[in-house]
């Protein structure tokens, strides 16, 4: 065990939505939930504003703009090695055409409607699906 105490960590991302409710969600590389299917974002630096966070990290893995709304949903990813807290803004639109600028971190990238999800997805994007479709 490190001298350095465990302490949470917090992510923010956004469920960006399209013109016909189509979300754009990115498969990730990295733990947490390798391989699973999520909405875009990132670490949460210190002194960094939730939503400044998600457009920054969005910005960085998609190289597109958004403008991070409501928080749609908030999850606690606790496990024995691991204390996430994610935070996911709704966002309606964005400005450019996605493209991954972070290969070892983002392996695909595709909108999706909310009914024909890819699996797995992780578990901030099962809440921000089922916030989405009003059955939280």
């Amino acid at each position: 065990m490190s001298d350095s105490p465990l302490r949470p960590r917090v992510g923010c991302g956004a469920a960006i939505l399209d013109a016909q409710g189509r979300i754009l969600l990115v498969q990730r590389l990295r733990e947490p939930e390798a391989g699973h299917w999520g909405q875009p974002g990132g670490k949460l630096d210190w002194g960094e504003p939730g939503r400044a966070c998600a457009e920054r990290e969005i910005r960085e893995e998609l190289g597109i703009e958004v403008v991070a709304g409501a928080v749609l949903a908030v999850t606690d990813m606790i496990t024995a090695d691991s204390h996430w807290l994610a935070v996911t803004y709704r966002a309606d639109g964005c400005v450019g055409e996605p493209a991954i600028q972070e290969p070892d971190a983002i392996a695909d990238w595709g909108w999706f409607a909310l009914d024909a999800l890819p699996s797995p997805l992780t578990q901030a994007t099962r809440d921000a699906a089922a916030a989405l479709r009003g059955s939280t």
